[in-house]
């Protein structure tokens, strides 16, 4: 598959474009460009325990952000396990804030394939506009990339309209090329968005991850005319991570990936530093 979309980045290539990126950062250390990462954030709570309580408490704060911050963007969705998705939309008044839920029995992605269709369903029937959901790293790992590729399929059909993010989990991933090759087998087997990380393990985001994951978007797109998106996540805090991860999305993929419908950020923790740069003094809001 690498031989098919023309793959041929090696390592001192992904180390040149996270050299050249960080050794022009100030291009993206901006007001401007933080509130549009700020309007890319996934606000996320996936914690065990998570209530419906503290979830509509998150909900209303998107919901009143604009009262307290009136030129600073909603985030682009929030993030929550599945069994939410009715909770927030039936709190949630935020114009263009999406839902988002993680399905497929994550974080680690370990049951039957039926179960993670049935979870995926019944989110999406309850609100979720967007499902995020683990590679199969059982069967990636066991080189076994067909089945890979069919709970993808399967679960892609079952949420239709809904945006499936499927997140790679890159840092378990041995080699840059296993983040190549798992980036092409997500893409071809219907995924709207390739996605680093759960947030749960360690490594999570990494700009090495970053880059092969928009160059194979790149590749992607050139050999189908197909725009996908991409959404690093986990470890992600500071403003300076933002700009980096923004440069690198820029640098690549250009100016047609620099909004929330292609490029976004699993970085609840970042949204509170990029509020503080667009206002201009500290805030702990989210």
């Amino acid at each position: 598959m690498l031989k098919k979309y023309n793959y041929t980045l090696t390592d001192e290539a992904i180390k040149a474009t996270i050299d050249s990126v960080k050794a022009n950062l100030s291009n993206w250390k901006t007001k401007e460009i933080y509130s549009d990462c700020l309007g890319m954030v996934d606000l996320t709570t996936l914690n065990g325990t998570d209530t419906p309580t503290k979830v509509k408490a998150l909900v209303e704060k998107v919901n009143k952000s604009k009262e307290l911050y009136p030129y600073a963007p909603y985030p682009a969705s929030i993030c929550v396990y599945p069994n939410f998705s009715k909770t927030i939309k039936d709190t949630l008044t935020a114009e263009g804030v999406h839902i988002t839920v993680v399905s497929g029995c994550f974080p680690a992605s370990q049951s039957y394939l039926e179960v993670k269709v049935l979870e995926s369903k019944m989110a999406v029937e309850n609100g979720a506009n967007e499902v995020d959901i683990v590679l199969a790293h059982n069967a990636f790992l066991d080189g076994d990339y067909a089945e890979c590729a069919r709970e993808i399929s399967e679960i892609k059909k079952t949420v239709g309209d809904a945006h499936l993010k499927v997140i790679l989990e890159s840092g378990s991933l041995p080699t840059t090329q296993d983040i190549a090759l798992a980036s092409f087998i997500a893409m071809e087997a219907g995924a709207d968005f390739i996605k680093t990380s759960t947030g749960k393990t360690s490594p999570a985001a990494t700009p090495e991850a970053a880059v092969v994951m928009c160059e194979c978007i790149k590749a992607y797109y050139n050999a189908t005319g197909k725009k996908i998106g991409f959404k690093p996540a986990g470890g992600i805090v500071t403003c300076d991570d933002a700009a980096l991860f923004y440069g690198i999305v820029d640098t690549i993929l250009g100016k047609e990936w620099l909004n929330k419908e292609m490029f976004r950020f699993g970085a609840s923790r970042m949204a509170n530093n990029l509020l503080t740069e667009i206002v201009g003094t500290e805030v702990k809001y989210y």
